[in-house]
């Protein structure tokens, strides 16, 4: 059995303090976009001039939910197996997931030709469950209100011998998602823009710590913006307290995507570096914001990967006069979610 990350409790708290997460920086990420060149999408930076109009601002929206497997997460996932030697790879992958992760893991895992077994919520969606299988993993599935995920996937581990891939709270993770943020601020550029303002949706953290670290590289004077469920900000009160947070139910709403228990200490460090706030959405808002990337986007987002969206919608952050750049993060949504959203 290994892991390629400590136990989120067993992180030094004074890296908390201070921003120093040893192995993290923009030099992993340029190594990461090294590593990953050639196997992800350079997803496109979409505007929309009636997009820009309704929020007073200019918006640029990352589409990454056009990417392998409609969501970032296979960028981290594939950063991270592409350090292990051949003997771990054989061994095959083990991840914990609502299901985002599960298939950017199950994804990786058939790109580099290893087994890999995902650890699913018995109520994740249906076909984030279907795409993790149709990739060649085989799942797992537990109950989020009497199982631990991470007991679970501790127990496969043991048993099997192979690696756990992390969600958020692991550096390879983090620079592979940060490689979202390096072809942002290329895009960016190629517009002749320099954002003022980034909104990031947020679980653990990985994506919002890569991504803002990318971007306060290339501009140093950007606002940074995270953005959660409404009742269920970890990381906003993880931010607040120096200190990791957990939410306090297992949430029932529709952004499962950004719905994961606890904040991870490594985003936490770098995030509270940038001096990042932290905004909240309502699943309201969420499938307003979904409609509203269907209408002038023309692009299918889930709930959770439309909470950025949603919160620029609803005037969460003051952005009006100038450029702001968001994350749409995934698009794999339950039909029957979508056809709510595009009915409100």
């Amino acid at each position: 059995m290994s892991e390629i990350h400590d136990r989120p409790g067993e992180v030094n708290t004074a890296a908390v303090a201070d921003g120093a997460v040893p192995g993290f920086g923009i030099d992993s990420i340029h190594e990461a976009a090294r590593r990953l060149s050639g196997h992800v999408v350079r997803t496109p930076l979409l505007t929309s001039p009636m997009l820009d109009e309704l929020v007073g601002a200019r918006v640029l929206v990352k589409a990454e939910c056009l990417q392998l497997t409609g969501s970032f997460k296979v960028r981290g996932a594939l950063n991270a197996l592409l350090t292990l030697d051949e003997e771990a790879r054989r061994a095959g992958i083990v991840a914990y997931s609502a299901g985002n992760h599960g298939q950017g893991v199950a994804a990786a895992a058939r790109l580099a030709g290893c087994p890999a077994v995902i650890v699913m919520p018995r109520d994740a969606p249906r076909i984030k469950v279907d795409n993790c299988r149709w990739w060649g993993a085989e799942t797992v599935l537990y109950d989020p209100r009497s199982e631990d995920r991470e007991e679970v996937a501790r127990k496969i581990l043991q048993d099997r011998g192979m690696t756990l891939i992390p969600p958020f709270d692991d550096v390879r993770v983090m620079a592979g998602q940060g490689t979202v943020g390096l072809e942002i601020a290329e895009q960016a550029r190629e517009l002749g823009l320099a954002p003022d303002a980034v909104l990031v949706n947020c679980s653990g953290g990985g994506l919002a710590a890569g991504v803002i670290t990318a971007l306060r590289h290339a501009f140093p004077g950007l606002a940074s913006h995270i953005v959660e469920p409404a009742g269920f900000d970890k990381m906003a009160r993880s931010l607040a307290t120096g200190r990791v947070c957990a939410n306090p139910r297992p949430p029932g709403g529709l952004m499962d995507a950004i719905s994961g228990p606890a904040a991870g200490a490594r985003p936490l460090a770098v995030l509270r570096h940038h001096e990042v706030t932290g905004l909240t959405v309502t699943d309201g808002e969420a499938l307003a914001a979904m409609a509203t990337a269907h209408r002038l986007l023309k692009i299918v987002v889930e709930p959770g990967g439309a909470a950025s969206l949603a919160a620029l919608l609803s005037g969460k952050a003051d952005v009006r006069g100038g450029t702001v750049v968001l994350v749409a993060s995934g698009g794999n949504v339950d039909p029957a979610v979508y056809r709510r959203a595009l009915a409100d």
